[in-house]
């Protein structure tokens, strides 16, 4: 070889790692779905998909908030809540900014398996992250946070003791099984859907220590007074 012409560099470490996480990643949730097709109906991972949708998220919570206001005094749902009902909406915004942003950054594709899914915005061709995932972890994580407010809402509107003390435990099942079933219906690969999850809590996280709840309740009682 000649000296004076050295072979090229190696490719830096770190792309390399990267590449090893992402085969392994791709192989793995093949696998996962590859065990579980077969096994768990089709119908249910759907259930759960459009369960999860943003389509469906943000009529239900814009509903609930403006509910109050066109009902008057008739209304049931505690000032108390809206801090809650305020920070979904928050975090769905928030969510949708940030999905869109690192799906368009990142440009992951989705597994070559993932069949009939209907897409609505371009970067939905992208994997990475998980916008269910996400979606539906904030939603929990809020729930969790307050799940007080929750709670009185439920007794309020008379629901048994069984749903009042495990209504929070049930909507972390639901996220959990939800997001999981992103890989087992073919939609994403594990990483996206971990990925998912974890912004997902951290923008639960900052919306909740974000707002204040006192100035947000004496608003609504305010509206809602009127």
């Amino acid at each position: 070889m000649d000296p004076k012409c050295p072979p090229p560099p190696p490719p830096p470490p770190s792309s390399s790692l990267l590449r090893r996480i992402v085969d392994f990643d791709t192989a793995l949730s093949l696998r996962i779905y590859t065990l579980t097709n077969p096994i768990i109906p089709h119908y249910f991972l759907k259930s759960l998909e459009i369960s999860g949708d943003g389509r469906l998220f943000f009529p239900v919570i814009i509903s609930i908030l403006l509910f109050p206001i066109f009902v008057n005094r008739t209304a049931v749902i505690p000032a108390a809540v809206y801090p809650l009902l305020i920070s979904l909406l928050l975090c769905a915004l928030l969510d949708l900014l940030a999905i869109g942003l690192l799906k368009h950054l990142i440009r992951r594709p989705r597994p070559v398996y993932n069949n009939n899914m209907f897409l609505c915005f371009a970067v939905d061709h992208w994997s990475f992250p998980s916008g269910h995932s996400s979606r539906v972890s904030f939603i929990a994580a809020l729930f969790y946070f307050y799940s007080s407010s929750v709670q009185d809402l439920l007794v309020k509107l008379e629901f048994n003791h069984f749903l009042v003390d495990y209504f929070v435990p049930i909507v972390a099942t639901w996220a959990f099984i939800t997001s999981i079933s992103r890989v087992l219906l073919g939609r994403h690969f594990v990483f996206d859907v971990l990925a998912g999850i974890c912004l997902g809590i951290l923008e639960a996280l900052f919306v909740f220590h974000a707002l204040d709840d006192e100035n947000l309740i004496s608003f609504f009682q305010m509206t809602v007074g009127k």
